[in-house]
């Protein structure tokens, strides 16, 4: 009767030497130290990049006073863009307008859905405008994908609801929250005469040439429970 060739139990043939026990558990040590280093590098790399990527901070004065910050962090759509391509995973790009404008206007390829307000109904005549009510678990739900240290990039329409967003995250404890002051649509354009006077076409996100998309991720939209 023939032996099969090639067949292992899984087991040693012999005793294992202690010696050969110490070197592979060196081994092993070494292999999670080098693992452990590289992801410390790599994390290193990416606070730097993103610290280059930083632009000079607007003059607040610079800015209407709708856009300004308790924390003073701002940057353009397209400094925005900048600091995400410069380290994706460190960075996040919040969106806080409605997930109206979110799913139908467009909005940065990258970017989460976390509606600081909701859209109302009721006709403010001395507004001349529909109100927006604040969401009063804005926060909660950010909470819910970033922390305090993390770098965020808050975008809105032009600017000014970034603005009460990163306020209300400063209070919660965001040390790194910046403004958008461009937002997705930009501000308006004042050319009286023009057939576009009056129309979001100065600057913001899509107007820059930035990626955006319609498409949406249900998974990236933290929107507020009962919605």
């Amino acid at each position: 009767m023939k032996k099969a060739i090639g067949r292992s139990s899984g087991r040693p043939r012999g005793p294992v030497s202690s010696s050969l026990i110490l070197a592979l558990a060196a081994a092993s040590g070494m292999a999670s130290a080098s693992a452990g280093s590289e992801a410390a590098s790599e994390a290193a790399a990416g606070a730097r990049a993103v610290q280059q990527a930083r632009p000079q901070q607007a003059a607040p004065q610079a800015l209407p006073a709708g856009k300004q910050t308790t924390l003073g962090l701002y940057v353009t759509a397209r400094e925005a863009y900048a600091m995400w391509k410069a380290a994706p995973d460190q960075v996040k790009v919040l969106d806080v307008r409605t997930p109206e404008e979110f799913l139908f206007v467009g909005h940065p390829e990258m970017a989460w859905n976390v509606p600081l307000a909701a859209q109302t109904w009721a006709w403010d005549a001395e507004k001349g405008l529909f109100p927006m009510q604040p969401l009063p678990d804005f926060v909660a739900r950010v909470q819910t994908i970033a922390r305090p240290d993390d770098t965020l990039l808050v975008t809105c329409r032009s600017g000014e609801r970034g603005a009460r967003a990163v306020n209300a995250l400063a209070q919660a404890g965001f040390k790194n929250a910046y403004n958008v002051t461009d937002g997705v649509e930009g501000d308006v354009l004042n050319a009286p005469g023009s057939v576009f006077h009056g129309q979001r076409m100065v600057n913001g996100w899509k107007n820059s040439g930035l990626p955006w998309t319609y498409k949406v991720d249900p998974a990236r939209m933290v929107l507020p429970s009962g919605r």
